[in-house]
């Protein structure tokens, strides 16, 4: 089966509130190496905007249930595939694989997206979270970046601190997982089984059907080739000397059984950052906070619209009238020097 037709059948299984929203309109990003792929905006021109970047395995679709609240509230949303996700190209070979492509895509995303000189919340989970570690410092991050969310991810040690394989030994849990992140096994069908075990290691204690099948669906679609080289990736993460770069306000969201990225690390990224702008701990939820608890992630979210953006995005609003009204004022004052028949 082809990747277009996997990401079709993916889309159609996914319902409710899951069921990928249609897009307001669609861009062409074009990475540093040539590679172009596809942005989706979601919500209205005018509104402020929210960039969100998705984590390892999945792809636009995990961000459904965000974007619905986040439109429904009054804010544009930006979001992509990461590379050889959904329907962004794979790399030509699993070497190329880097957090320095991860950041790149997310800077050609923002060039793409958003004018230039505007601001917008910019938010990644997991993976997603790691891909504005990496692109801290970089134009693209100062220029567009008012506030930033760390959600369920981790900057370092990522192999060693998991919990999904429950050895005591550090050492024999770093060996176990990095042969799991690197795995290029297939996952086989979406069955009973396979949807508890994902959600044993993905979700909290106690899901809901409807994201257990989310999550399982989302993360089958994903190639098993682009699986095993991002997994490879993250397996030797140390993105600790970026952290402390991110020198804008940025929220930290954590689910308390977080067995990928447990509580620690949302701890030790707070203790980092330069202006932390508070850590949400997500009660009884996994590592899947945006599919988990989307009107707590989106609630975060329009919290930092709303201290670090709705300011600037009215006195946008305010200049764009005015301009308007100044247009309209100079077109009325040459309609009055033409002389008449």
């Amino acid at each position: 089966m082809s990747r277009t037709a996997a990401t079709a059948g993916t889309r159609k299984g996914l319902t409710g509130r899951y069921a990928p929203p249609a897009p307001a309109r669609e861009l062409t990003a074009c990475s540093g190496d040539g590679v172009r792929f596809p942005v989706e905006v979601h919500g209205r021109a005018g509104d402020p905007a929210v960039v969100l970047a998705h984590g390892w395995t999945c792809s636009t679709l995990f961000w459904a249930p965000v974007i619905r609240e986040l439109t429904a509230s009054g804010h544009r949303v930006v979001v992509y595939d990461q590379r050889g996700h959904g329907r962004s190209p794979a790399a030509a070979a699993p070497m190329a694989y880097s957090t320095a492509m991860l950041a790149d895509d997310l800077c050609a995303v923002l060039d793409a997206a958003l004018e230039p000189g505007e601001r917008a919340v910019i938010g990644g989970h997991s993976m997603g979270g790691m891909t504005l570690m990496a692109a801290a410092g970089r134009r693209q991050l100062r220029e567009h970046g008012a506030a930033l969310l760390l959600c369920s991810t981790g900057a370092e040690q990522l192999t060693g601190q998991a919990r999904v394989l429950p050895f005591r030994s550090e050492r024999l849990r770093a060996v176990a997982h990095r042969a799991l992140l690197g795995s290029a096994a297939p996952l086989g069908p979406v069955t009973p089984l396979t949807r508890k075990a994902l959600a044993y290691g993905t979700l909290g204690p106690a899901p809901e059907p409807a994201a257990v099948e989310a999550t399982a669906r989302i993360v089958h679609a994903c190639p098993r080739r682009v699986r095993s080289a991002w997994g490879g990736v993250l397996a030797g993460l140390d993105l600790a000397a970026d952290v402390p770069r991110l020198d804008v306000p940025t929220a930290v969201v954590i689910g308390t059984h977080d067995r990928l990225t447990p509580l620690p690390h949302a701890h030790r990224l707070a203790a980092a950052l330069p202006h932390c702008a508070g850590v949400h701990e997500l009660e009884r939820r996994g590592h899947m906070t945006p599919l988990e608890e989307p009107e707590t992630v989106s609630g975060v979210l329009a919290g930092l619209v709303r201290d670090h953006l709705a300011d600037r995005a009215a006195d946008r609003a305010a200049d764009r009238a005015e301009d308007r009204a100044e247009d309209r004022a100079a077109d009325m004052h040459e309609d009055m020097r033409e002389p008449s028949a």
